[in-house]
């Protein structure tokens, strides 16, 4: 388990760095294109509740996305770090003030509404083409998404990262949870079983 562990570890810096490495104008550029290759063609219905989040570091900025699948009916939520276990998602209404959620981003306060998304725009360190991801380590998301089906509730998974986040193979565990697709600069990519 600690050699997966490792290994996890290492890819996620490797990637993170090249992340990184990425310009700022050129990190907009790809953001944009995600919002156009992705804002009319996810399956989106009217009331559907989809969690994004707002950027840290040096992920990519989704605030176009949402906005598109926002126009389209979609209702928004943020994960909000509610302890070092823990995160709810809170809905995002238009005007609603935004406070620190933790991990340096901002989002919905503790008056606004807690759902429960039908999709998830994940952010991740590194993926493969079988849609196995890493996160940062600290298993927010697993464990979201554990709870959310032992509600019975089966999100679809859309992985948020640049192409240079792809590696071979990331090492799975059994906690692990696999994404539906991924969606990067140059397009959506949708995994099957």
């Amino acid at each position: 388990m600690g050699v997966k562990r490792d290994l996890k570890a290492g890819i996620r810096n490797e990637r993170l760095t090249a992340r990184d490495a990425i310009p700022d104008g050129l990190r907009l550029e790809y953001s944009l294109a995600m919002a156009e290759v992705a804002g009319d063609t996810l399956p989106v219905e009217p009331g559907l509740v989809v969690s994004g989040f707002f950027p840290i570091r040096s992920e990519a900025d989704i605030r176009p996305l949402m906005a598109r699948l926002r126009a389209r009916g979609a209702r928004l939520c943020l994960p909000v770090v509610m302890d070092k276990e823990t995160i709810v998602f809170r809905e995002l209404v238009p005007g609603a003030e935004l406070v620190n959620t933790g991990f340096g981003t901002r989002g919905p306060g503790p008056e606004a509404a807690v759902l429960d998304p039908e999709m998830l725009l994940v952010p991740l360190s590194a993926f493969d083409a079988s849609g196995n991801r890493i996160g940062y380590g600290a298993g927010h998301y697993d464990r979201a998404i554990a709870r959310l089906r032992e509600k019975g509730r089966h999100p679809r998974l859309i992985g948020i990262a640049f192409d240079c986040q792809e590696v071979a193979e990331v090492p799975f565990e059994a906690h692990d949870v696999r994404l539906d697709a991924v969606l990067t600069e140059s397009g959506l990519k949708t995994f099957t079983d």
